[in-house]
């Protein structure tokens, strides 16, 4: 139970995945499938961006001269790679929302509807 206590963060983003990943398979509405895809990005962002901190550490800013002195201590030395591959998946997921958005414009203006149902019934005839 302490186990589940002290990693509460992490529950949260799997409740949060768990809501995304429902969105994106039960819901027959093309908009709320993009709504359910978006929050499960964000949880998975937001498990990296947990998943990278050190409590107690500094920024990766080093002085080179006492770096080739001394060394690199990585124990007291944040990671920035976790952090900066998760903004770029930011940047692209706003990008694929954004296309996303006008396929489903497009989508919409064509069918008259953005209910997967009805749009399959009206490809089948």
């Amino acid at each position: 139970m302490e186990l589940i206590v002290a990693k509460y963060n992490y529950w949260i983003y799997v409740v949060l995945m768990m809501i995304g990943f429902y969105a994106m398979i039960g819901k027959r509405n093309l908009v709320k499938k993009l709504i359910g895809m978006n929050i499960f990005q964000t949880a998975i962002i937001l498990l990296f961006i947990s998943a990278g901190v050190k409590h107690g550490s500094k920024i990766p800013i080093v002085d080179k001269y006492e770096v080739l002195e001394k060394g690199v201590d990585v124990a007291t030395i944040v990671n920035p790679l976790p952090h900066v591959l998760m903004l770029t998946a930011i940047v692209v997921g706003i990008a694929v929302t954004g296309v996303a958005l006008a396929i489903l414009l497009r989508i919409y203006r064509e069918y008259g509807t953005l209910e997967e149902d009805e749009i399959l019934e009206k490809l089948g005839k």
